[in-house]
């Protein structure tokens, strides 16, 4: 994949991320060391929110503001039940275009599909990964946390320099949310 397509995705991704959320944390910013199992919730819903994430993997629902996340279905990923569209494939393959599916949980390139994953700690979701495997997945880019899988594809973003301790509190956050069964769809390379 061309650099410049990646940028693209990344810096679609930004701006997408300026407004999209319902739900608003505030966290003061104290020393991660000695937080209370509370304290981790707030501060790791404070870097879900902040860093952009239910706006790939949360459902949209159309309102008089515009799409809003699904707070029924939050960070649940693509749903399973949904089907994409038929896409021309002169549209993507080689070209610079990326096609994200209307609420965002899903994007077509030049890399192939990817589906946003399930983030709720149902059994489908993240429930039965350990902290070093979220750490992995986020920090590597490593699909489902696994060294000898897959890369994540576009547009997930690898977070490299997270530090340990937000990453526990996004992970000690994502464990105390309601969780959702979802298997979202698997990726599917170029040709599929």
């Amino acid at each position: 994949m061309k650099i410049s397509t990646y940028l693209s995705v990344c810096a679609l991704c930004i701006v997408l991320h300026t407004g999209c959320s319902e739900k608003k944390h505030s966290y003061d910013s104290t020393d991660s060391a000695n937080l209370s199992d509370m304290e981790l919730i707030e501060k790791g819903a404070y870097l879900i929110e902040n860093m952009g994430c239910a706006h790939c993997h949360t459902p949209k629902r159309l309102t008089e503001k515009g799409p809003v996340p699904d707070m029924e279905r939050w960070l649940m990923g693509y749903p399973s039940s949904d089907s994409l569209p038929k896409i021309d494939s002169d549209m993507i393959g080689s070209s610079p275009w990326v096609l994200f599916h209307p609420d965002l949980t899903a994007a077509v390139g030049p890399w192939g599909t990817s589906f946003a994953g399930n983030l709720t700690p149902d059994a489908t979701g993240i429930g039965n990964w350990t902290l070093d495997q979220f750490k992995k997945a986020v920090r590597d880019g490593k699909y489902k946390g696994m060294e000898q899988n897959r890369p994540m594809m576009p547009p997930m973003p690898v977070f490299s320099n997270i530090k340990d301790e937000d990453l526990k509190a996004m992970f000690t956050y994502l464990k105390s949310i309601t969780p959702v069964e979802n298997v979202p769809p698997s990726y599917r390379p170029p040709s599929q």
